[in-house]
């Protein structure tokens, strides 16, 4: 259960980075972070596609989890560098 939460954490934490770097037009950080978003959704597949229930819900709340925390890391990082 832990490492499903934790692999659906790094992902959507790297969406949640992907996004606001789009809005913000910043091209390199966009290329890392959608490269590093299917590198570990690669991984990730076909444990959810054929996990249980269970398994699933441990995935989304990793999921929700780092939506939150790559908000919050990447306006940091971004506030501290004055972009």
């Amino acid at each position: 259960m832990i490492k499903l939460s934790a692999t659906g954490f790094v992902q959507v934490f790297f969406v949640a980075i992907n996004t606001y770097l789009i809005a913000k037009e910043v091209y390199a950080g966009v290329l890392v972070a959608a490269f590093l978003i299917s590198l570990v959704w690669s991984f990730n597949v076909k444990r959810i596609a054929f996990g249980s229930v269970s398994d699933r819900l441990a995935y989304a709340v990793g999921a929700a989890i780092g939506s939150v925390a790559g908000l919050f890391t990447i306006t940091h990082i971004l506030l501290t560098f004055n972009f």
